[in-house]
This record gives C-alpha cells, structure tokens and sequence, in this order.
C-alpha cells in the first residue's frame, strides 16, 4: 500500500495546470487511517498542504486504500462513493474534476 506522501507525489506529477485555469477551490481529504491534507487549486498552480483547511470549496472522506485505488484509476470515484467508500460534503461536483486536474 502506498502512503499519502507517494500519492501525493504521484498527483504532483500528473498535475494538469490547463485544467485549472481560472480555479480557485480547495480539496479537503479527510482520511480515515492516514493524516488530512488539502490542496490549493488557484488559477493554474496546485499547492499541497497538511492538515485541514478553515473553508474548503469541497471534504473528501475515505481511507488510504480508497484514495489509492481511486488516485491510481484502479477504481472510479463515481463508484467509490457509491459503495460508501468516499463521502463528499460541499460542492460535490468539484470532486467530479479531479479526473481532469490530476489525469492518469
């Protein structure tokens, strides 16, 4: 299993700043079995942060396996959510973008 640095790195790699022209949104993971982080999606640049954020635009909620099976494409985040895998609280349809920010 990979840990949340090596996921973290591999979505710095795959980062596409076309995608997130003109945004200004923050994803907040919350992991159930690992430390919270968020990133910072800010008019084309993405910026990795621990811990969580006073306002984020859109909680993500899951374990280390989740996030790893859907950040490596293993698994979709349509279908972790609705197996109960993934919760999402506040702008949900953002979650739909990460599949374009961070393309595998």
């Amino acid at each position: 299993m990979s840990t949340v640095n090596d996921i973290i790195d591999s979505m710095k790699a795959r980062f596409n700043a076309e995608a997130a022209t003109g945004m200004d949104e923050v994803f907040q993971f919350d992991l159930d079995d690992a430390d919270s982080w968020h990133l910072i999606i800010k008019d084309g640049t993405c910026n990795m942060v621990d811990g969580t954020h006073d306002d984020p635009s859109v909680t993500l909620t899951m374990d280390m396996a989740t996030m790893e099976a859907v950040m490596s494409g293993k698994m979709e985040g349509m279908q972790a959510f609705m197996m109960g895998k993934l919760r999402a609280e506040g702008n949900m349809m953002l979650a739909t973008k990460l599949t374009a920010l961070f393309p595998l």
